[in-house]
C-alpha cells in the first residue's frame, strides 16, 4: 500500500467514525466509508473533537451575544445533541435501565425496551446537569472550548477501549456492527485523544482528562462485564457519557 493509498484509507475511516458516531452530513463525501466500519475505532476521537468543537463554538456564539454562563451553557449541550442524535444519552439511559435487572438475558431486554425508567431517566439529569453546570462554571468561552474538546475526544476513546476489552454481550445490534476494537486501535485512539486535549488544553490538564475517561470506561466496562457479560452499544455509549462527565469534572477541579 502506497501512502496516497494509505490516506484514502485512514480518510474512510475517518468518514465511517463520523457517520456512526454522529449525525453530521458525512455521507455526503463521495467516499465508500461502509466497508471501513470495522476499522474505524482509532478515528473515534475525532468524531468527539467535532462535537466537542461544535458545543464549544456554540456557547461562544450565545455567550457573546450576553446570555448568562449557564443558559449558554444548555445551547452548548442542544448543539452537542444535535450533532449526535442523542447517540450516548440513549444508551446511557438503557444501560442505567437495564444494569438493574434481575439476570443478564433480563438486563438485555430492559435495554432493548426504548421506554425510560427511574434509573435512566434520573442517569440522564445528573449527566445533563454535570456538563452544563461544568461549562457553566468554566465560564470563559476558549477555556470551554478546549475543555469540550479534550472531554469529547477522550470520552470516545474510552468507548474504543471498551470495545478492545470486552466481547459483545448479544450477536447483534449496533456494537456488532461497529465490530471490535484491536488493542493497536485503543492506544491509537487514547494517543489521538491525548495529542488533541493537548492542543485544547495544558499537557497535564489533556493527561488528566484521558485517565478521567479511562477510569470512568473501567467502572462502567467491569459493571457490564459482571452484569451483562460483555458490551453493547448502549454500555459504549454510557461509557462516553460518563467519561466526558468525568473529564469536564476533573477540567473545572484543575481550573479552581
Amino acid at each position: 500500500m502506497n501512502g496516497v493509498e494509505w490516506a484514502k484509507a485512514r480518510l474512510a475511516e475517518t468518514v465511517a467514525a463520523f457517520a456512526l458516531l454522529t449525525r453530521l452530513p458525512v455521507g455526503l463525501i463521495p467516499i465508500p466509508w461502509t466497508r471501513e466500519l470495522r476499522h474505524a475505532t482509532w478515528a473515534y476521537p475525532l468524531a468527539g473533537a467535532a462535537v466537542g468543537l461544535i458545543g464549544g463554538v456554540t456557547y461562544w456564539i450565545v455567550h457573546g451575544l450576553g446570555v448568562p454562563p449557564t443558559l449558554a451553557a444548555i445551547f452548548a449541550i442542544l448543539a452537542m445533541i444535535l450533532a449526535t442524535g442523542a447517540l450516548h444519552e440513549d444508551g446511557l439511559v438503557d444501560a442505567a435501565d437495564g444494569l438493574g435487572g434481575k439476570s443478564p438475558e433480563d438486563r438485555l431486554a430492559i435495554m432493548r425496551d426504548h421506554r425510560i425508567g427511574t434509573y435512566g431517566a434520573i442517569a440522564l439529569v445528573l449527566s445533563l446537569g454535570i456538563r452544563i453546570s461544568a461549562i457553566a462554571l468554566l465560564s470563559q468561552s476558549l477555556l470551554v472550548i478546549g475543555a469540550l474538546i479534550a472531554s469529547g475526544t477522550a470520552s470516545r476513546a474510552s468507548a474504543t477501549a471498551l470495545m478492545a476489552a470486552l466481547p459483545h454481550a448479544r450477536d447483534h445490534g449496533l456494537s456488532v456492527a461497529a465490530g471490535r476494537a484491536s488493542t493497536g486501535d485503543a492506544v491509537a485512539a487514547f494517543a489521538l485523544a491525548f495529542a488533541i486535549g493537548w492542543l485544547s488544553l495544558s499537557f497535564g490538564e489533556s493527561l488528566a482528562v484521558s485517565l478521567a475517561a479511562l477510569l470512568a470506561s473501567t467502572v462502567v466496562g467491569f459493571l457490564a462485564a459482571s452484569r451483562l457479560g460483555g458490551q453493547t452499544g448502549d454500555v459504549l455509549g454510557a461509557a462516553c457519557q460518563l467519561g466526558e462527565c468525568a473529564g469536564l469534572t476533573l477540567i473545572v477541579a484543575l481550573a479552581s
